[in-house]
Parts: structure tokens; sequence; C-alpha cells
């Protein structure tokens, strides 16, 4: 059977009023665990069952208001009510809907972002380096924590590989759409021509794993350490503090090396290693659904091109959702929000569409 609209805010409505009797009762209250499980869901259907009276509060003044326009004497001051009364239901209405689509459980995560340079060769990890500093500029704009997990940098500035962490509350939900090839056409500082060149660069996000959401065996992981190389002072040539981690089962490897002590790395490198494992899971999954995954905004699918930077008109387009800005170098300098806004309501809309 298939739930309408108002179905589903009834069957939440009542869904909170029974969650509210259990918190009640000494059951319970005495049961630690369902008391917590039960208060988190109910905290998650608050915001909708708030949202649901204020909604059911404008349909019984709408009705009100329609037996108003049978008198005469009121019936134009009722009809612009009416309207205003309408505009609500709208509005509230779409703020309900928005809060019928399932969260992503993943939202709320602190992440690790993987730029790798794509074809262009030197042009390439130039571009890479680009979107290094640009995610990491866009990350303290929000007051969010980064760092440099694992670098690969040339000698130009780029790099051919980098992985950044990301912490703050809310940092998946934001950059998640970052995932796919993004392209970039100008005129490199290594041309001589002023010939306009297209180079690429992939990027992924992982959301962090943590260990409720996948458990490694260490039976399963071969440990190497090595000595670091690159910057970092003298002591990446003493001692052997770089680390890398295999997982046996899976072949995933990471290393870490821009850390002092083995220690830092090997840290680093098992919250690498677990986001990485989490990942592939989560690509399994999505392919096992690709028709379902067509609501989201883009597959998710690295090699999906999914941007354009575009030098000359100082142009970024979305090829996803058809959306482009002309501030080039505010966008480059961290100034994000404007694209992820876009990506995020065409996500929003396409989830909707499918729910209806």
């Amino acid at each position: 059977m298939i739930l309408t609209f108002e179905d589903k805010l009834k069957e939440i409505e009542n869904r909170y009023k029974k969650l509210e009797a259990l918190l009640a009762s000494k059951e319970v209250i005495s049961d630690r665990e369902k008391y917590q499980k039960y208060s988190k869901e109910l905290a998650e259907l608050k915001n909708v069952v708030e949202k649901y009276e204020e909604y059911k509060e404008i349909l019984k003044k709408i009705e009100e208001t329609k037996l108003m326009l049978k008198d005469k004497e009121v019936k134009q001051l009722a009809e612009a009510e009416l309207q205003s009364l309408k505009d609500k239901e709208e509005k509230i209405k779409s703020e309900l809907e928005a809060r019928l689509i399932p969260k992503d459980p993943y939202d709320e995560k602190n992440i690790f972002i993987e730029v790798r340079a794509g074809t262009g060769g030197d042009e390439a990890a130039l571009f890479a380096g680009d979107l290094v500093r640009m995610y990491i500029r866009y990350a303290e704009r929000r007051g969010w924590k980064t760092e440099i997990v694992s670098q690969s940098p040339t000698g130009l500035g780029g790099y051919k590989e980098a992985i950044i962490g990301i912490y703050g509350k809310g940092a998946y939900s934001k950059l998640k759409f970052e995932s796919g090839t993004h392209r970039v056409q100008r005129v490199p500082v290594t041309e001589a021509g002023g010939r306009i060149h297209t180079s690429a660069a992939t990027v992924a996000v992982l959301p962090e794993a943590e260990d409720v959401d996948l458990k490694i065996e260490e039976k399963d992981l071969r440990i190497d350490t090595y000595r670091a190389s690159g910057p970092g002072g003298q002591h990446v040539q003493k001692t052997d503090s770089a680390v890398r981690i295999t997982h046996l089962p899976t072949g995933v490897v990471v290393a870490c090396q821009e850390e002092r002590s083995q220690h830092q790395n090997k840290a680093k490198a098992m919250r690498l290693l677990r986001s990485r494992l989490l990942d592939a899971m989560e690509e399994k999954q999505r392919k096992e659904r690709a028709k379902a995954r067509k609501i989201m905004v883009g597959t998710g699918d690295r090699s999906e091109k999914i941007r354009t930077y575009n030098f000359p008109q100082s142009r970024i387009t979305d090829h996803r959702i058809g959306f482009s800005v002309h501030n080039l170098q505010q966008v480059l300098d961290g100034e994000l929000d404007e694209t992820i806004d876009a990506l995020t309501a065409a996500d929003r809309v396409k989830k909707l569409e499918k729910m209806k």
C-alpha cells in the first residue's frame, strides 16, 4: 500500500505519541539502553511533529475562512485572508516534505577527501593542488579543523595525490557531492604559447568510519614501517616513522608519514583504512541499487565528470544540475556555499519526486 503525504505524517505522529508513553513507563525508565534509544528517536521525530501541528492548524483556519466567503459583507476580506493562508500552507508543506526525507546516516561525520591528479601532467597536479587548497579554505571558513593525512607533492607546487582530513559537524553533508572528476580549462604556467589546456583531477569524499561502523581484526593487517621521505625535518632521515598498513582480505593499502612518531602515523593510517573499507562496502551497495541511485545528484562514481573550471570565462559549471557561477577565483578561495546549496536543493527535489 502506498502511503499518502498525510498518511506518513499521521504515522509519524502516532509513533511520537507512543514513544512519549514508553519513555514515561517504569519499564523503559529502568532500562538505560532502551531509554536512550527511544529518547533519540523521539528527538528525531520532534521537528516533524511540531511542524505537522502547525500544518494542521493552517488547514483548520483555511476551512473556517472558506465558510466566511458565504458572507457578502466580509467576502473580500476573507478572500485575501484565504490566499495568505494557502501561501502559508504551501510553505509549511514544503518544509514538511523536506523533513520527511530519510537522513543520510553519515551526514554528521568528519571526512577524508582524496584528491588525485588525472590527465594533464604537471598542470593536472597543479589543479589538484588548487582543489586541496579550496577544500581547506572552505573548511576554515566554517570553523572546521583540517590536516594533511598524506601527500605526494610535485616540484611546481601541485600534488600527484593528497589526502586531507576535515573535522567538523556536518562535513560529509556539505561535501559529499564533490566526489567525481573535476576538469580545468586554462593556460598552464608551463605553456609558452598561451594555449588553453584541459586537465583533470579526481576527488573522493569518504565519511570517517568509527569502530561501531566497521570492525577490523588485527590478524587481517600487515603493518610495515619505513623511513619517511621529503620535507619534514631531519628526523625523517633517521627514524622509521612512516607506516604502511595492508588489509589482507581486501588488498587495500594505506600509508602515512606526515607525523613525527610511528604511533601517530599508525593511528592516522588506521582511521583512513577504516574509512576506505567502509567506502568500499558502500560502493558495493551503491552498485546493487544503481537504479535507485538515479534519484540522487550524480552517481557518486569517481569517473563521472561533475564540474568544469573555466578560467578564461571565470566560470564554474556543475554538469549534474546545469548550474554555473561566474566567480571562479572566489570559489577556489573557499566560497563554495552557492554551489553546494544548489546541489543540496536539487538532490532534495529528486528525492521528493521519488517519494510521491
